[in-house]
C-alpha cells in the first residue's frame, strides 16, 4: 500500500537538561529558544528536510507539552506528510508492561515498530540538542560507500577537551577499531556527535540482543556499539568539520548565541543555501526608538529598544526602556527592561520583568565573567543587585527578601 522509504531518521529529545536550571524546570531541553526566533530542535529537523529526509520519529520523554505542541504535524518544516513526516513517540502502556525509556538504546528499542512499518533501508539516529548545520545524505553516501554496518559522525575536539567525550580511535581509512567513552588518557580527539547511520537489519539485531542483557545501561554508546565492535562489524566515522555545538550548559547556550553576532559571524544563520525553519510567531515589525543606541545585535520581531543594546540578542517582544543598557547578553521573548536597568552576561527568560536600576551581572572583566541566569515569569524588583553568575528562581527571590 505504502512506499518504502530508504532512509528514517530517529531523534532523542527526552532529555532532561538540568545544567540549564529554571530553563529546562518546565520544558524538554530541545524546545528551549535560541537565536531570537528558534528553539533548538528546528536545528535537527531543519537538517532532516534539507538532507532529504522526509520521516522523522521524535522521542520525548521528559516535560514534552511545549515541544509537542511545537511540532504539531510539522508543517513549517515541510514534514506534514500523508505517509512519513514527523510523528512524536512518547513512552507508552504495551499489553504486559509499561517503561519509561531506560536508555538512548531502549528508546530506539520502544519503537522498532514505527521503523518497521517503513521498511527503510538504513536508520539515523540524532539527537534534538545540538546547534549546527549538517548535510545528512552526505553522511549517508559515505555509508554506502565504505560498506558500513554503522556510521558514526565525529567531530575533531582539542586534546585537552577529549576526555569530556566518546572518542573513536580509527585507521587511516576511517574505520574505527576501537571506541573510548570519555577516556582519562584519549587516543585520538575524533569525538562522537552522537549521530549514528544504521543498516536497519543490523540496528534491530543489536537492539533486541541489547533488551535481553539484564546488565546493559541500554545506551549507544556504552553497549551497542562496544558489541558491535566486538563482533566484528564494520563501523566507519564521518568527520564532520562545521560549526556544531552541545548548548547543555548555561555558558554553552550563552557562547552560541555570541556566536551569531557580528559580520562574519561564527555560525551564520543567513546562508540561504541551507535555511533553518522554524513555527514563527507573527508579531509586528520591532521599532528602534530615536535615541536608541544598537551596537552588533540581534533584535527580532515585535521588540521596542529606546535604550542602549551591545553584543546581544533579543527575541520576539522585548520592551528596552529609556536609559536602560543591555551588554553581551540574551533577552528571550516578552521580557521588559525597564529605566536604568543595566543587564552585562546574562540570559533572562521569556515574560520577566526587569524593574528600574536593577543591576545584573555588571563589574566583570572579559575573559572572566559569570553568567547570570533569570527564570521565566519573574519580577526582579527595582534597585535590585543580582550577584554575577547567579541562577535566580522563585526560590532565589524569596531568600532575597
Amino acid at each position: 500500500m505504502y512506499k518504502k522509504k530508504e532512509c528514517i531518521a530517529m531523534l532523542l529529545a527526552g532529555g532532561q537538561g538540568s545544567r540549564l536550571f529554571t530553563l529546562t524546570e518546565k520544558t524538554a531541553k530541545p524546545a528551549i529558544p535560541f537565536g531570537g526566533k528558534y528553539r533548538i530542535i528546528d536545528f535537527t529537523l531543519s537538517n532532516c528536510i534539507n538532507s532529504g529526509i522526509d520521516t522523522v520519529g521524535v522521542l520525548t520523554q521528559y516535560q514534552p507539552l511545549v515541544l509537542n505542541e511545537y511540532i504539531g504535524n510539522g508543517q513549517p518544516w515541510d514534514l506534514d506528510r500523508t505517509f512519513g513526516g514527523v510523528m512524536v513517540l512518547p513512552p507508552y502502556q504495551k499489553s504486559k508492561s509499561a517503561d519509561w525509556y531506560k536508555g538512548t538504546a531502549n528508546a530506539i528499542y520502544q519503537n522498532l515498530n514505527f521503523i518497521e512499518r517503513y521498511d527503510p533501508d538504513y536508520v539515523i539516529i540524532l539527537s534534538g540538542d545540538h546547534i549546527y548545520k549538517m548535510d545528512y545524505s552526505a553522511m549517508l553516501d559515505h555509508h554506502k560507500e565504505m560498506g558500513a554496518d554503522c556510521t558514526i559522525a565525529v567531530l575533531d575536539v582539542p586534546l585537552d577537551q577529549a576526555s569530556r567525550f566518546g572518542i573513536m580511535n580509527c585507521k587511516d581509512d576511517g574505520e574505527i577499531y576501537e571506541f573510548e567513552e570519555k577516556p582519562e588518557n584519549p587516543k585520538s580527539t575524533k569525538a562522537s556527535m552522537g549521530i549514528y547511520i544504521f543498516n536497519r537489519e543490523v540496528l534491530s539485531k543489536y537492539l533486541i540482543e541489547d533488551e535481553a542483557d539484564p546488565d546493559s545501561s541500554n545506551d549507544f554508546g556504552k553497549n551497542i556499539i562496544p558489541a558491535m565492535l566486538n563482533d566484528g562489524r564494520t563501523l566507519y566515522a564521518y568527520e564532520f568539520s562545521g560549526y556544531w555545538k552541545d548548548v547543555g550548559t548555561i555558558p554553552s547556550l550563552w557562547e552560541a548565541h555570541m556566536d551569531l553576532l557580528g559580520e562574519e559571524p561564527v555560525f551564520n544563520l543567513y546562508d540561504s543555501t541551507r535555511r533553518i525553519f522554524s513555527r514563527s510567531e507573527s508579531r509586528p515589525p520591532h521599532y528602534i526608538g530615536e535615541g536608541a543606541v544598537l551596537t552588533n545585535s540581534m533584535i527580532s520581531e515585535g521588540c521596542e529598544v529606546y535604550g542602549t543594546v551591545i553584543n546581544s540578542v533579543l527575541f520576539g517582544g522585548v520592551y528596552v526602556a529609556p536609559g536602560a543598557v543591555v551588554r553581551d547578553s540574551v533577552i528571550m521573548s516578552d521580557t521588559q527592561v525597564l529605566e536604568g536597568a543595566e543587564i552585562d552576561y546574562s540570559i533572562i527568560d521569556s515574560d520577566t520583568v526587569i524593574g528600574k536600576d536593577v543591576k545584573l551581572g555588571g563589574g566583570q572583566k572579559p575573559g572572566k565573567f559569570k553568567i547570570t541566569l533569570i527564570g521565566g515569569g519573574l519580577n526582579i524588583r527595582a534597585d535590585d543587585n543580582i550577584p554575577a553568575g547567579s541562577m535566580v528562581n522563585e526560590a532565589f527571590l524569596a531568600k532575597q527578601k
